[in-house]
């Protein structure tokens, strides 16, 4: 497999334009607030969080490569109608082989990044809460596509995160949204699903990228804007 087919944006340029352009107004927000979201609870400071997130952004093209799933032979029943009537014959198909990666922008570094959240703010107990919750709805709503790989709704791992961040903890809103949607995503969509990709004729089947970075990214501007919306004190639990 060439590297150009390894390596590859997983959203088509339109929306690939708008995530950047949700990228710049939380830039925009975060500079107003830059007050309230230095001490804001998300533990770290604007400018990192917001490299973080332009490199999940641009770290969205690379994969990297973890095993082959090896090519599958699948029997099943069609039918044949001869004379009108109607006969079932096996059908032999072959499943091509599927690389498996993990995507650098979409698993790696929300996952490095998740881990020093979880370990600043000792949020180990909300964490696992938050993390389950959201890996069980997605778990519910991701679905396998043909040629693609695992995919969901686009805006249920931010809408999901975002109750739940703040029912858990409205003084660690921040850090939690960032923490169960990023891994919730990763655990229900992707890794619990892995058993359904090898069989959908996808080339590449990406844990972190195409069919689920988008969800992902979204969650992390969400963790980014409570931050930066977040009083000078902070919240209460």
């Amino acid at each position: 497999m060439s590297p150009s087919s390894l390596h590859y944006f997983p959203v088509a340029l339109p929306f690939l334009l708008v995530l950047a352009a949700l990228f710049s107004v939380t830039v925009a927000v975060v500079a107003i607030r830059v007050v309230s979201f230095a001490s804001a609870s998300l533990g770290v400071g604007p400018r990192p969080a917001l490299a973080v997130l332009l490199l999940s952004l641009l770290g969205s093209y690379v994969n990297i490569p973890l095993a082959v799933l090896p090519e599958r032979t699948v029997t099943s029943l069609a039918e044949v109608a001869f004379f009108g009537i109607r006969y079932e014959i096996p059908v032999v198909r072959q499943w091509p082989a599927t690389l498996l990666a993990i995507n650098l922008g979409g698993a790696v570094i929300p996952i490095l990044v998740s881990a020093y959240l979880v370990a600043k703010n000792r949020l180990y107990g909300l964490g696992l809460v938050g993390i389950a919750v959201v890996a069980a709805v997605c778990h519910l709503v991701a679905h396998p596509v043909p040629g693609l790989g695992i995919a969901e709704p686009v805006f249920v791992p931010p809408l999901v995160t975002a109750v739940t961040a703040l029912i858990l903890s409205r003084q660690h809103a921040a850090p939690l949204a960032y923490v169960s949607g990023s891994l919730g995503t990763l655990i229900g969509a992707d890794l619990l699903n892995l058993d359904k990709v090898q069989g959908l004729g996808a080339p590449v089947a990406s844990i972190g990228g195409a069919g689920t970075f988008d969800g992902i990214f979204v969650t992390g501007l969400l963790a980014v804007l409570y931050a930066a919306l977040a009083t000078r004190n902070g919240g209460t639990k």
